[in-house]
Order: structure tokens, then C-alpha cells, then sequence
């Protein structure tokens, strides 16, 4: 009786097992296809993954108008070859930058109208520079309507705004979206304390062409509007004002608002750049120190220029770098 009982217990067991082994082989066989099927699902969407991210970097480094660093010297090397007396003089040129000023890689910016422009918004953003004092103490978003309803200055209806060559009854609407563009992104970059993350929403930024020039053109028309009321303190004999708009209304071309508008503003970004007049104004409207390094006049004294010559103290310092002074570059220290 106890051998019957401990063979039909084996019996049974084994019986027992035989199911649970088959039940355990086809688990096993289940889960190593899922594994299997997961591990090419995970394979191919890492290649896809990848395969955009590097389309989207290429894109973007392809859209963007303020390029990565590169060496100064190898720059100059590739740009300037040969031996004739313009090459020799811009590698020399490059050389003191280098050696004596102590810069070692630059940052190339895209050749265009806005060029100036584009190089000095980009290093305030970069940099984090806040608003000037005097945009703090003013909404710059009602400056259009200011200009227009409360001076009287009926004819900003034919600012131009760069390579669209727009003028109309539209362009009060078209400035205050500018200025929306311009006072977003500058607060919001300039609240950016992280160096990494204001860096990628710059290269975000200076990459779409649209965004780029509507605060270009934000800017554009601040120094107008700074123009305006100079004209205005000069003529009524008010406060004294800086010495660049004596420059600036000197010039015949630009004798008053409107035709400093009609002859000189509406065209950067279309068919000129800024001059150094210019400069001049646009440093003293953002509130920065400009220090331009002007290669093709390297041994005289407008190697290096301040753009305005007289700033605060408190003002930052930005460098640009151009060798024929229509188009600039940013210098890295």
C-alpha cells in the first residue's frame, strides 16, 4: 500500500510537471519574442532619434545667422591667402588681435544689411544684459503710438522695414509687433540666469530669419524714436543732449527725423549698414559700450573705436570685429 501510494504521487507530480513545463517553455518562448521585439523597437526608434536630431542640428546650424567659434589665426588663414599687400596687411592685423588684444576665436555672423545689428543684439542676449534704465522707466510698446498720436509724427506711416520695403497705413501695427517681439524675448532671455540654456534660446532665436528681423526692426525704430526726442529738446532749447545727434543733424542727409528716416534708417537691412553715425546712436540707445576692432585700419589710431566715445561707467562693454566696416564679426576673448 505504500509503494502504491508513493507511485502514484510521483506519478502525479511528474504528470504535474510535464503541464507546468510546457506552460513554462511556451512563457519563456513568449517573453523572449517580446524581448526580442522590444529590442528592435528600442533600435530602431534610437536610429530615428538620432537620425532627426542630427537633421534638426544640421538645419539649425545651417539657419543660423551667428555661427559657432572658430580659431581666429586659422580664420585668417583661410580667409587671407596669397602675398598681395591687402592679405599681408589683414593677417597682421589678425595677428595683433591675437597676440596683444588677446583675442583667440571669433564667431562669424551672417553677411547681410543687418549685420551690425545682428552682432550687437546677440552678445546683449548671450550676455544676459538687462533692459537700459531708460526702457525700464517706459513701456517701449506704446512708442509707435506716442510718436504717432502724441507728436504729431504722422509720417512714420512711411517707415520701411528692411528688405519687405513696407510703408503704409499698416505700419503702426507692424512697429508695435515688432516692439512686442523685441520686449518678450528680451526679458525672457535676460531672466535666464542658467549660461547653457540662454545660449540654445539665442542659437533658437538668431536661427529663425522672421523673429530675427522683427526685432532688428524693434531696434531700428527705438533709434528713431531717440532721434525724435533730441530734435525735440534742440528745438525747443531744452536739457542739453549728447553730442552724436549735433553729429548726426550736421550730416545733410539727416538734417531731421524724417529724412534721417527716409535716408538712412529705412535702408539697413535693405540696402546699407550701418554707418558710424549709427553706431554711435545704437550704443547710446541700448545703454553698451561698443569696442570695434577695425582690421583695414590697423597701425593708425581707428584701429580700435568706442562706439559712443563718451558712456557711463556702469555700461557694458561689447566688441565687434569688422574689416571693412559694413559687415561684423563677434570677437571671444
Amino acid at each position: 500500500e505504500v509503494w502504491s501510494w508513493t507511485t502514484a504521487t510521483k506519478e502525479s507530480l511528474c504528470f504535474m510537471w510535464q503541464k507546468v513545463k510546457e506552460q513554462l517553455m511556451l512563457s519563456m518562448s513568449f517573453l523572449a519574442a517580446v524581448f526580442w521585439y522590444c529590442r528592435r523597437l528600442y533600435s530602431f526608434l534610437a536610429q530615428l532619434l538620432k537620425w532627426w536630431s542630427n537633421y534638426l542640428q544640421r538645419k539649425l546650424i545651417r539657419n543660423l545667422s551667428v555661427l559657432t567659434e572658430v580659431d581666429l589665426l586659422g580664420y585668417s588663414a583661410r580667409e587671407w591667402k596669397g602675398e598681395t599687400k591687402q592679405a599681408k596687411h589683414m593677417r597682421e592685423a589678425y595677428e595683433e588681435l591675437f597676440w596683444s588684444c588677446h583675442i583667440k576665436y571669433l564667431r562669424q555672423v551672417r553677411r547681410d544689411n543687418y549685420s551690425a545689428v545682428r552682432a550687437v543684439l546677440f552678445q546683449i542676449f548671450s550676455q544676459g544684459i538687462p533692459f537700459p534704465s531708460w526702457m525700464k522707466e517706459r513701456d517701449i510698446l506704446k512708442l509707435p503710438e506716442k510718436l504717432l498720436y502724441s507728436q504729431g509724427c504722422n509720417w512714420i506711416q512711411q517707415y520701411s522695414f528692411g528688405p519687405e520695403r513696407y510703408t503704409g497705413p499698416n505700419a503702426f501695427g507692424k512697429l508695435r509687433k515688432c516692439m512686442e517681439a523685441l520686449k518678450t524675448n528680451w526679458a525672457e532671455i535676460s531672466a535666464t540666469k542658467d549660461h547653457e540654456k540662454r545660449r540654445n534660446m539665442c542659437n533658437t532665436l538668431f536661427s529663425d530669419e522672421s523673429k530675427e528681423h522683427k526685432l532688428f526692426e524693434a531696434i531700428k525704430f527705438i533709434m528713431l524714436y531717440e532721434v525724435v526726442e533730441a530734435y525735440e529738446q534742440i528745438k525747443n532749447r531744452e536739457e542739453p543732449v549728447h553730442n552724436l545727434f549735433s553729429l548726426l543733424f550736421a550730416r545733410d542727409t539727416s538734417s531731421d527725423p524724417l529724412s534721417f528716416m527716409m535716408n538712412h534708417l529705412n535702408s539697413i537691412g535693405d540696402s546699407i549698414c550701418l554707418d558710424q553715425v549709427e553706431l554711435f546712436l545704437l550704443g547710446y540707445v541700448l545703454e553698451v559700450k561698443i569696442r570695434v576692432y577695425r582690421l583695414h585700419r590697423f597701425n593708425t589710431e581707428e584701429f580700435r573705436v568706442n562706439y559712443p566715445d563718451e558712456y557711463r561707467r556702469e555700461w557694458n562693454e561689447i566688441s565687434l570685429l569688422t574689416e571693412d566696416d559694413h559687415y561684423y564679426h563677434i570677437p571671444l576673448f
